[in-house]
């Protein structure tokens, strides 16, 4: 039988300016097993303040990358310029560009020197919905806004001059949103690699209708 199509979001019904927004994320919150931080990730929210202003969204579907024995992370390569950021300490960002085309936040987690971090895929969109579609002019809905790890970055306004930053302060930093419920959490294999595909390390928001394309939750 055919998966149906996700249709439920965090905020349901509610207006934007509901959704509980809390204290910025304290390093020692990253300073966990990859996994651990993945998981807890989902429904925090994720900002970014340029000139332009502020964009968020909520933290909806997460991947850990665990090192450099993971072939799937940058780590396996070992540490260089690119890598460097990896390495910690925890709680900064990992930024990096993809395809030619399209930046990707990580948030570094563990200790330093221990290369590992949780990849953000998707965000439901929270602030800034006006500047988001500003940034992404030919997107006509907001579920395909920020449905990927390349497009939450252009719609947030996220580049890599932001790599290495600190995340408890501007420009990017995660602060606490709400919880989410283990029974609507859902773990699978990681997407869009080749490499230790089949390590369960993604964490989704159950049906959520902004996850991004690909393995969903019915």
């Amino acid at each position: 039988m055919a998966s149906r199509e996700p249709t439920h979001s965090v905020l349901g019904s509610r207006p934007r300016s509901e959704f509980q927004r809390g204290r910025v994320l304290a390093r020692d919150f990253y300073d966990r097993e990859t996994e651990l931080v993945a998981r807890d990730m989902l429904g925090t929210v994720l900002e970014c303040e340029t000139e332009d202003g502020l964009a968020s969204g909520i933290i909806v579907e997460t991947e850990a990358y665990l090192g450099e024995h993971d072939l799937a992370c940058h780590a396996a390569v070992g540490r260089t310029a690119r890598t460097e950021h990896l390495y910690g300490p925890p709680g900064i960002s990992y930024v990096y560009f993809i395809y030619g085309m399209y930046w990707c936040f990580n948030a570094v987690t563990r200790e330093a020197g221990q290369p590992s971090a949780v990849l953000v895929r998707a965000l439901e969109p929270l602030d800034g919905l006006a500047l988001m579609h500003k940034r992404r002019p030919r997107i006509k809905n907001d579920v395909d806004l920020t449905n990927g790890p390349g497009k939450l970055c252009t719609a947030l306004g996220i580049t890599g001059a932001m790599t290495g930053k600190p995340l408890q302060g501007r420009p990017l930093l995660i602060r606490e949103g709400e919880s989410v419920p283990d029974d609507q959490v859902e773990v699978t294999t990681r997407i869009g690699i080749t490499k230790s595909a089949d390590w369960p390390l993604r964490w989704i928001v159950r049906g959520n209708r902004f996850v991004s394309r690909g393995k969903v939750s019915g």
